[in-house]
């Protein structure tokens, strides 16, 4: 016997997202930055249990719904394997001296007046080089929060600087999945969608930097130069510091730009992390090591057990051992659960068309191209929240809202560029987004905390509204030569 599938009505679309909002919100006031250690996740389980209800009432199958779930789930599992590595890489980066390494030389370079511009900068030209924001955080982005420890300046604004640089470089970086797949989503060709992106971009990094900058010269470091002075001589005294600590992070660069995929780039760059501490850090190593085993096998074991273990160090100090200690395959464990929870609940909203109800009712109200542009950042954003990846808010907006870009005369990079505003750079704003979730791990700084200060992530989206309703850099459709050529004008 078949069973008909009714429509769900709006009621249907928003009783889900009115739990799941309720919910989140009683977590952060409940239990504060502890929310994504569990509160957040039970929450995400309940808002996909309700949407469970909602769909099997419109006549779908508990089977299909659950085939949903796993598969919504499996989507997620590339960037669960990256986490997982990245977890690996920061441990024997650690034990390796490459992390304090960074830290350590940043500490003598960067002024704390101007640390945060550099640090967006920084990260900017690192993310615009191999086209991952994720393996900038992990890289660049970890040795910068030690940094700001060490100058005891603010962790919170330092990964709002560190994901801002990250997502500029991203977002018009050829080799970036995202550059690539929006453009491939909307129908427009790759260049011409990263030219069109400079309009909004390129002002939202101008003015994001301008912030920093500002912030900056008008705070003051809690470190003196006898804090610092103790920082870097403990640093000498636990670890080998030298230039050739650095190398795995030069060879994981070299394979990023190579395009070499994110996963076994950087577990090939934890391995190497590890080579590295057996070659540069035995001093180091036979303290820590049991003295029981032989000091090869001792070596050994505990370069097997900082890999899924993570690192840490005894130096006396509370601050430093906690500057200096983390990473793990282990650590990453707890963003996995609130990953896979996320997704879970996003695959069943998708699958019951709550998604589709809720497009179909803003276009009905989306007469003038600001608005459409407006509707479809918001969906975007939408789409981030609830189904907790950013492909998801790059890929099923674009679909939903090509056919009417086309219908009324508007050339796809419109879309391709709008799609990017409003989804690839507001994921890592969200808890329980994946990109959110992967930030929190890495960087050890929640979403909550660094949200405003990520200026540029902020930024672009308001940014690209504004253009929207004033008509400025809204390309009609035209004849491709005369479209490439006006492409080719530079803001």
């Amino acid at each position: 016997m078949t069973t008909t599938i009714k429509e769900p009505s709006f009621l249907d679309a928003v009783l889900p997202i009115l739990v799941l909002i309720t919910l989140l919100s009683s977590s952060v006031v409940l239990f504060g930055n502890d929310s994504s250690y569990g509160p957040n996740q039970i929450a995400l389980f309940i808002a996909a249990a309700v949407a469970v209800v909602i769909g099997i009432k419109n006549g779908y199958r508990w089977a299909d719904i659950e085939q949903a779930m796993i598969k919504g789930i499996s989507l997620s599992l590339g960037a669960v394997l990256i986490l997982l590595a990245v977890g690996a890489l920061i441990g024997t980066w650690l034990l390796a001296g490459t992390v304090p390494t960074l830290i350590y030389y940043g500490m003598q370079l960067l002024s704390p007046s101007w640390f945060y511009a550099a640090s967006c900068i920084l990260c900017g030209i690192v993310a615009m080089s191999i086209g991952s924001s994720w393996t900038t955080a992990a890289t660049i982005g970890v040795a910068l929060i030690g940094v700001a420890a060490g100058l005891g300046l603010s962790p919170a604004i330092t990964a709002g600087a560190i994901i801002s640089g990250a997502y500029f470089g991203d977002k018009i970086s050829p080799l970036s999945e995202t550059t690539n797949l929006a453009p491939a989503v909307a129908g427009a060709e790759l260049f011409a969608h990263i030219r069109h992106m400079l309009w909004t971009t390129v002002p939202s990094i101008l003015l994001a930097l301008l912030l920093f900058t500002i912030i900056g010269l008008n705070s003051s470091s809690t470190a003196d130069a006898v804090h610092i002075d103790l920082i870097s001589s403990t640093l000498h005294e636990h670890f080998a510091i030298s230039f050739w600590t650095l190398v795995p992070l030069f060879v994981l660069l070299a394979m990023a730009i190579k395009k070499v995929p994110a996963f076994p780039t950087v577990f090939i760059g934890a391995l190497l992390g590890g080579v590295w501490a057996l070659l540069f850090q035995r001093d180091l190593m036979q303290t820590l090591m049991e003295q029981d085993l032989g000091t090869a096998i001792g070596s050994f074991k505990l370069v097997w057990s900082t890999l899924f273990d993570g690192f840490a160090v005894e130096t006396g100090s509370d601050d430093l051992n906690s500057l200096l200690s983390g990473g793990g395959m282990s650590d990453m464990l707890n963003t996995v659960w609130l990953i896979f929870s996320a997704m879970m609940f996003g695959a069943v909203i998708e699958k019951i068309g709550l998604l589709r109800k809720f497009v179909q009712s803003i276009l009905k109200a989306a007469h003038s191209t600001g608005s459409l542009i407006t509707s479809t950042i918001a969906t975007c954003i939408a789409t981030n929240i609830l189904t907790a990846d950013q492909y998801m808010a790059i890929v099923m907006p674009g679909r939903m809202y090509k056919e009417e870009y086309e219908r009324r005369g508007l050339a796809p990079v419109n879309l391709s560029r709008t799609l990017e505003d409003g989804g690839t750079i507001t994921s890592p704003l969200i808890p329980w987004n994946t990109c959110g979730a992967y930030m929190h791990g890495v960087l050890n700084v929640n979403p909550l905390d660094y949200f405003i200060y990520a200026f540029f992530n902020l930024i672009n989206p308001v940014l690209a509204v504004i253009y929207a309703y004033c008509g400025i850099k809204i390309l009609k459709l035209t004849p491709p030569d005369s479209v490439q050529q006006e492409l080719h004008l530079k803001p």
